[in-house]
């Protein structure tokens, strides 16, 4: 059985969503074709192309003009300018075009929209460089890289003005997915014509389901600002593909849909799975190659024949987290993420500036008892960790496939005896690597 694992819209632009990566890896480790695709990067790049730009355009020259926002109008009239600058900007921040960061640091060459009155703010008089304060006279990279993303937000909010409000960056239709009681503002939103952004995914969905001929396809939803996407791709594959399996699962579902019960969600996906994946996932292949009935299913939702929805979940254990296997980024394309510097907050930056491998030193909180913090969840409440000497395998394999040092370890709070553990193994085995993380703030650091 081929499994696709997708990341819908949107996430992050600078590097994948780690979620994907992780269960790809587990299901390689256990024989299984696996395979994984960012649709929420492919639908940006594809809108921030010569082409997309003209697709653009003529969706803003639709709108009255006492409807047209300033971005939109600001657009429209240095269109030209942005056509000729588009493909320059993506290589630069793709780090294709390092020298481009002259030309942009001039001021003169990109289209400078409202996004940049932002610089106004830093103004101590007229005529000064209004980001000395933060990058100095050498810092040429980071300030070309902070008025490129400048421009990019400009083209965002045409795309919201223009095409379809509810897109951003890092959000897509939030509103509809975001702490609502009933499925019904999403069931609205699926039902009616979809927009040029809507058609654009509908393309991607059907260009990876293509490519690969997948048995099952598995929707990771981490945020509400990927639930809308990920139910608009279901809703192509089921009408294009319906002999297709759909899986859906994420940080979004756990703690939002643990109490579903509104069976309209499953007019698009058949399965819906809650914490970590990898038991449940095991047992919903195996249900599928008719080796286990539907009554032996893991922390799963499914719709019966009733039109009602029944919550499966047949007691096994999960898979430890020394065995979950190493995450894998093999068919993402790495080198076409985005190196953003949206905010100038040295710490903010790591969110969005370079592209961060995604490592977990240990499944779960050691801690757990913040007031603020559902301890309950699997996620938070199930401690385990796996050796310094499987988390510096697992690091050395992920150095090795993507040529990246750089480690954003994922953990709610990262444990600091882990985090000393893995350290020394660091330094025994003289891997040098850049990492960075959460921590509680406690006497043990």
């Amino acid at each position: 059985m081929k499994v696709l694992s997708l990341i819908p819209p949107m996430t992050q632009l600078n590097t994948p969503y780690p979620s994907t990566a992780y269960l790809t890896g587990f299901l390689r480790s256990h024989g299984f074709d696996a395979v994984q695709e960012d649709l929420a990067l492919a639908l940006v790049l594809g809108f921030f192309t010569q082409e997309g730009l003209l697709e653009i355009e003529q969706e803003a020259l639709g709108l009255a003009e006492e409807n047209r926002s300033a971005s939109v109008n600001f657009f429209l009239d240095y269109f030209d300018e942005y056509q000729s600058t588009i493909s320059l900007v993506i290589a630069f921040l793709q780090g294709r075009d390092s020298t481009l960061a002259h030309r942009i640091n001039s001021r003169a060459f990109l289209p400078e929209g409202p996004r940049f009155a932002s610089l106004d703010a830093y103004d101590e008089e007229e005529g000064s460089d209004s980001l000395a304060w933060a990058f100095g006279a050498l810092g040429s990279q980071d300030r070309a890289r902070h008025l490129a993303t400048l421009y990019l937000n400009d083209l965002s909010d045409v795309l919201k003005d223009a095409v379809d409000e509810r897109f951003e960056f890092v959000r897509y239709g939030e509103s509809l997915a975001s702490s609502q009681p009933t499925f019904t503002p999403l069931a609205s939103a699926l039902a009616a014509a979809p927009t040029l952004m809507d058609q654009h995914l509908k393309e991607l969905t059907k260009a990876a389901i293509d490519k690969h001929q997948p048995q099952l396809v598995l929707l990771s939803v981490p945020f509400p600002g990927a639930m809308y996407a990920a139910l608009r791709i279901a809703q192509t594959i089921k009408g294009a593909y319906p002999h297709i399996h759909i899986g859906l699962g994420g940080g979004y579902v756990n703690t939002e849909l643990r109490e579903l019960s509104d069976p309209r969600i499953f007019d698009f996906v058949d399965f819906i799975t809650l914490d970590s994946g990898e038991r449940p996932l095991l047992a919903l292949i195996e249900h599928l190659k008719g080796k286990r009935s539907a009554e032996r299913l893991v922390r799963t939702f499914i719709r019966n024949l009733d039109n009602e929805v029944r919550y499966i979940h047949w007691q096994e254990p999960d898979i430890p987290f020394e065995e979950v296997g190493t995450a894998t980024w093999d068919g993402l394309p790495l080198n076409s993420y985005l190196s953003l510097l949206d905010m100038l907050n040295p710490m903010h930056r790591l969110w969005s500036d370079g592209r961060w491998n995604k490592l977990t030193v240990a499944h779960g909180c050691y801690w757990k008892k913040c007031s603020f913090c559902d301890v309950s969840l699997d996620y938070i409440s199930r401690y385990e960790t796996a050796s310094a000497s499987i988390l510096v395998d697992r690091i050395e394999a992920i150095v090795a496939e993507t040529g990246q040092t750089g480690f954003h370890f994922v953990d709610e709070a990262a444990p600091p005896k882990a985090l000393k553990a893995l350290a020394k193994e660091l330094i025994r085995r003289k891997v040098n690597i850049s990492w960075w993380g959460n921590i509680r703030f406690e006497k043990t650091f």
